[in-house]
Formats: structure tokens, C-alpha cells, sequence
């Protein structure tokens, strides 16, 4: 709800949400979280929002690689885990990743649900094909093209914000 109450790209506040290393798409332990470009007029839920918004640009430049390897476009996303269960995190995932991101139903649970599917279909009761028709969404989000351009904006500027930096992440966490 805080991260809602600003508007999409939080007045150029970017997070990198590199805490302990980076695995995907770059294989670099050495790299580590930040906020970037932080302003007198930066506020707390501006960090709020800036932290849901970089873990989304990280989402969005792994599903670069990820399409590339697939040989298309994934449309649509189905969204999991914790952060599922927010409405305004689902609708940033929706804007950074400019594709309709669906929230799956109890999202929590959905790795459990994916072992029950597995297991059902290891003993005969399912196929692999049955199972999309099995997930229930509790939402459905798609990309708002105002918020869209802003993060089309910033999300080089993220990627920069790497690129300018692994060195000295480097020389500064080489020992870890």
C-alpha cells in the first residue's frame, strides 16, 4: 500500500537489489544492493516502491535471456510467491515487464500445488497437459503504457547502473 501511494518510477529513485551477489543473468557474487540517484526529495515510500521496482527490472532483464532462449515472446506471466499476494507489486511487474502478469490464486501455496501436479501426473490421475486448465488466478493485471514508458525510461539506466559499476564491486567485495 505505500508503494502505491507514488507514482511509477519513484521520481528516479532505482534500486539494485544485488544484496548478496547476482546469479541471474550474471553469475557475480561480488555485486551488491543500492539505492541510486536518492534526492532531498526522496521520502520513505519512495524507497518502498523503489525496492518492488528493481527486483522487477531484475525480473525484466533475466526474461530477455529467458525469451531469447525460448524463441518467443511470454505472454502472459503468471506471478507466485509473497509478493504475489500485492496488488500494486503485481501491477509494477505488469509495467516494468510490459506483459499482462496474472496472479495466481493463493500464490503462496503454488509450489505445492506444482508437487501435487507432479505427483499426479507420475501416477497416471493427470497429464502435463491437464494442468494449465488446473490453475485458478485471483487476478488479472496488464501493462498501463503511461507507467510502461517511465520504466522503458529507467530500466537502461539500471542496467547502466551495473554495467558502470561491477568493477568496483569488485576491487570492494573481492575477498567475499
Amino acid at each position: 500500500a505505500v508503494a502505491g501511494r507514488v507514482p511509477a518510477g519513484s521520481g528516479g529513485l532505482i534500486f539494485t537489489p544485488w544484496l548478496n551477489g547476482e546469479k541471474t543473468p550474471v553469475e557475480d557474487h561480488t555485486l551488491r544492493g543500492g539505492f541510486h540517484n536518492i534526492s532531498l526529495t526522496s521520502n520513505m515510500d519512495h524507497f518502498m516502491r523503489a525496492v518492488l521496482e528493481g527486483v522487477a527490472y531484475n525480473s525484466r532483464w533475466v526474461l530477455g535471456y529467458v525469451e531469447k532462449f525460448a524463441g518467443r515472446r511470454l505472454d502472459p506471466l503468471n506471478i507466485i510467491g509473497g509478493g504475489a499476494r500485492s496488488p500494486v507489486w503485481c501491477q509494477i511487474y505488469a509495467d516494468v515487464l510490459g506483459r499482462t502478469i496474472r496472479q495466481v490464486e493463493a500464490p503462496v501455496q503454488a509450489n505445492a500445488r506444482g508437487a501435487a501436479f507432479i505427483a499426479s501426473v507420475a501416477l497416471g490421475c493427470i497429464s502435463f497437459d491437464d494442468i494449465p486448465n488446473l490453475i485458478r488466478f485471483s487476478g488479472t493485471f496488464t501493462p498501463n503504457p503511461e507507467n510502461t514508458a517511465v520504466y522503458d525510461t529507467l530500466f537502461p539506466e539500471f542496467l547502466n547502473i551495473y554495467r558502470r559499476n561491477k568493477s568496483i564491486y569488485r576491487r570492494l567485495n573481492a575477498k567475499d
